[in-house]
Formats: C-alpha cells, structure tokens, sequence
C-alpha cells in the first residue's frame, strides 16, 4: 500500500527510514529525532570539508530524502571548511547539535561514518575517506571497522 500515492517517494522515505533505524542501533537509542540530528549534523559537517566537487559526489550515493537534507542549507562558497583535526570536526558537529557532549558527538559521528560505509558504495567512501586529513581518516574508520552491509 503506497502511503504517499507516488513509489518514488515511499521507496525514499522506507530507505531513510532504514537509515535511521540503523544509526539508532549503532548508538543505543530509541530517540528517532536524535539519530536524525545526528545524521544530518554529521553530514553537513562533512559536506562543508569535502568541497562542491566532492560532497556532489557523495550525494549521489545518498537516498533521494537525506540527499535534500544533506543539501539543506548549504553554501558551496563557504567549503572546504579547514577542520584537520577530530576535535575541530567534532565542534562542526556540534553547532548543530548543542544538546550533545562532545564524546556523545563523537560516537554519533562515527556511528554515521559507519553507516556510510555500509550504505553506500565502499569504493565511492574509499576516496572520500582519502579526500579527508589523516585525523579525520581516522574518525572515519574503515570498510572492515563497519562489518558487512545490514540487510535491508
């Protein structure tokens, strides 16, 4: 049964849907509006130390509802942003998310780093992870620190 009368639209939403029950497991919680701000904090995050060229590239990947999130807001002009270090990226990530500690931040992002990893195409994460300062290489973790891709 179709929920909004178009199957784009109700494939998008059960992916990110997907995603979002994903992340909620990688960092214990039940609470759907923190795994979201998570993600979307994480990624923007990102998006803005990427560049225009690269963070295109990534949104491609992305399922048609987090690409729109993913684009929110964002000013191409303003990136890369030059966080080299963890603790610069963390504090990127949490301008959007103030409620949260930074060792709370930490385990999100590396819990979306995660779900890149298993959600998208490696090779494609692979050279955004090479894109990225060692630090941040780091943060990001590996294919094999993510295990196998969850079945969906």
């Amino acid at each position: 049964m179709s929920t909004t009368g178009l199957p784009v639209f109700d494939t998008t939403v059960q992916q990110t849907n997907l995603w979002l029950k994903a992340l909620m497991e990688q960092v214990g919680t039940n609470d759907r509006h923190l795994a979201y701000g998570i993600l979307r904090a994480s990624l923007h995050a990102l998006r803005d130390r990427l560049g225009p060229e690269n963070a295109v590239h990534l949104a491609a990947q992305l399922p048609m509802l987090l690409r729109g999130l993913y684009y929110e807001g964002w000013r191409p002009s303003k990136t890369p942003t030059r966080e080299r270090s963890v603790d610069a990226f963390l504090q990127h990530v949490c301008r959007e998310l103030p409620q949260l500690s930074v060792p709370d931040i930490e385990t999100g992002v590396r819990a979306v780093f995660t779900l890149l990893w298993q959600r998208i195409d490696p090779e494609e994460m692979g050279k955004i992870v090479l894109i990225l300062p060692q630090g941040l290489r780091d943060l990001a973790g590996t294919p094999s620190e993510a295990g196998p891709a969850p079945v969906s």
